[in-house]
């Protein structure tokens, strides 16, 4: 985790701290079901709570006992004996450490999903705020990067928020789908422990029995979980890069907001550059940099092997980070983003009329012109006006074959803009409902 791209509240909950008060938590509800069941005094599970429940683990102190016994959850309940004294004895009776560890990361990563749906919903309020103020802005749609046919810069906007709308959908299912506990012992066969205990454990740390795991919560869980978080970075970039685009000097129908004070270049001093979204492109690419390594941690050597455990320790807290300051930057972009509704204009006329081509197309089978014909008559015309030469209009009222299917009324009739936009209203129900 860099700090210049960390905000503080997904970073608490991958700190030692919070890892070993997880771990703790664990392990005494672990305590208290097998003192309901009997397999161990009352009175330790008792004690167990009251004596390490308020502190604070000395993380130094079990890093210097894992450097000798190069077991990290060892150190752990080693450190957690000298807290607890002799009931720390009962501790850990019939877990294996991945019980700890997978359980812990599985309440780790729902903390961290509920922290990135507040994020969507922060893009999402950015989004339609802005989509409705320019819901009727007509601007050009290009495919290729060419201009095609008008659209308004409100559509644009509503892309983005359906798009995000599913990205919340996902992530909700990913949540419940990573939510899962495993108290299941050596080798998943609860052999050493009863099976409630884990039904209690689960309900007290806010997860689900796995219904089946071997000495691990199987990893297909997380490779959805972190191939997710890749699908939504891969929607932030691409948000980005539209606005990336649209910035172009060349383009500038919208543009990142340039605070006072700010620079854009070190030798250029008239540089407005758009940072944010390069910024955004950069950081969705090393979140989707981890779903890899996440799908092939699924495979592991029979009931177990740790070849994910190290990947695991760099994905969760990266992938997880990267992705919340992502979209906390995203949804400030959006909200603050210049919007130039004159440059959509200016561009959008541009190509003289070209815009309204498959209107003509349209117009001249309809009055009986076959499609092939009426395609080239419709190239012909527009080809000089793509050079530059001359008004595509003006130049259709001037050809007599195509005056032989319309008038220069009907002719004139293809070019309204407001053609191109009559259903926009119908859109925006079907994305954002009645509101």
């Amino acid at each position: 985790m860099i700090p210049r791209y960390t905000r503080p509240e997904m970073a608490a909950i991958w700190e030692a701290q919070t890892r070993f008060k997880i771990w703790f938590e664990i392990e005494a509800h672990a305590a208290d079901a097998q003192a309901e069941l009997g397999v161990i005094p009352k009175e330790a599970a008792k004690a167990i709570w009251a004596k390490a429940r308020d502190v604070i683990f000395d993380v130094a102190r079990i890093d210097e006992i894992e450097r000798e016994t190069k077991h990290d959850v060892i150190a752990f309940t080693t450190h957690l004996a000298e807290i607890v004294g002799p009931e720390a004895r009962f501790v850990h009776q019939g877990l294996t450490s991945s019980d700890v560890l997978d359980t812990c990361l599985n309440v780790q990563l729902t903390r961290a999903a509920d922290l990135l749906i507040d994020d969507v919903d922060k893009v999402l309020k950015a989004l339609k705020k802005r989509a409705f103020e320019h819901k009727m802005t007509p601007t050009i749609g290009r495919s290729h990067g060419i201009h095609a046919e008008p659209v308004t810069f409100g559509l644009k906007l509503a892309y983005a928020y359906a798009e995000f709308s599913r990205a919340r959908e996902r992530l909700l299912a990913a949540r419940k789908e990573v939510a899962t506990c495993a108290i299941s012992g050596a080798v998943g066969t609860f052999a050493q422990i009863d099976p409630r205990v884990e039904e209690h454990v689960a309900k007290a740390m806010g997860l689900t029995p796995e219904p089946i795991s071997t000495q691990v919560i199987p990893r297909d869980r997380h490779a959805m979980y972190f191939a997710t978080l890749g699908v939504i970075a891969s929607s932030v970039e691409r948000l980005a890069t539209e606005i990336r685009h649209l910035q172009r000097t060349e383009v500038l129908e919208a543009e990142e907001f340039f605070s006072e004070g700010q620079k854009g270049s070190s030798s250029m001093p008239h540089k407005r550059n758009p940072v944010l979204s390069e910024n955004l492109t950069g950081l969705s690419r090393m979140v989707r940099a981890y779903v890899t390594p996440a799908m092939e941690n699924v495979v592991l050597w029979h009931e177990r092997d740790i070849s994910h455990s190290s990947a695991e320790r760099m994905i969760a807290p990266d992938a997880t980070v990267t992705l919340d300051f992502a979209l906390n930057r995203l949804a400030g972009l959006i909200d603050n983003l210049l919007v130039y509704p004159e440059n959509m204009l200016r561009n959008m006329n541009r190509l003289g009329g070209l815009i309204h081509s498959q209107r003509i197309l349209t117009a001249l089978t309809q009055k009986g012109a076959s499609r092939e014909d009426a395609y080239k008559l419709v190239q012909r015309n527009a080809m000089p006006v793509w050079r530059g030469e001359g008004d595509f209009q003006t130049l259709l009222k001037k050809d007599p074959e195509v005056k032989k299917y319309l008038t220069d009324a009907e002719i004139s009739e293809q070019f309204d803009l407001g053609y191109h936009l009559k259903h926009v209203d119908t859109i925006f129900r079907r994305v954002f409902g009645e509101s």
